[in-house]
């Protein structure tokens, strides 16, 4: 289905057990999953927030009994930074527009990606973050092409 709204995958990460948070355990119960897709296709910085936007949609008819199956949460790369998107604001978290909110969850410097204080726990592992750095290089090659 992501395939279908925003094009061919050219990046998957292996599937990673979710164990640095209960934040979503009520909604979807225990054992839950995650999995990093990059996508071939460069977007367009100017909408990007529409992603969220896209996701939420997505996740929405995806829900069964009123409770969520799925949690989306797109984002994007470049050469500096990895930007999320939320629908959370908080301190460090800036408005886009149509209740869209983004947050710079890591940061580019020496030669690979770094955690903020703010990153989320699991974005600060090394599969995560070893991951991220796989699909910056990626980037850089198609931008240099």
């Amino acid at each position: 289905m992501l395939a279908c709204l925003f094009g061919k995958i050219d990046m998957e990460s292996p599937l990673m057990d979710f164990r640095h948070s209960e934040y979503y355990t009520d909604e979807m119960g225990p054992g839950l999953k995650r999995k990093f897709l990059s996508f071939e296709k460069l977007a367009d910085i100017d909408d990007i927030y529409d992603v969220k936007l896209r996701t939420n949609a997505l996740e929405k008819k995806l829900s069964a009994g009123g409770r969520r199956t799925v949690n989306i949460d797109p984002g994007y790369i470049d050469l500096a930074k990895l930007v999320l998107f939320s629908t959370k604001d908080y301190t460090h978290r800036i408005y886009l527009a149509d209740g869209i909110f983004a947050e710079v969850t890591l940061c580019y410097k020496d030669g690979r990606y770094h955690p903020w204080p703010w990153t989320y726990p699991d974005y600060k592992t090394e599969g995560y973050l070893n991951f991220f750095n796989s699909v910056r290089q990626l980037y850089r090659e198609q931008i240099s092409e």
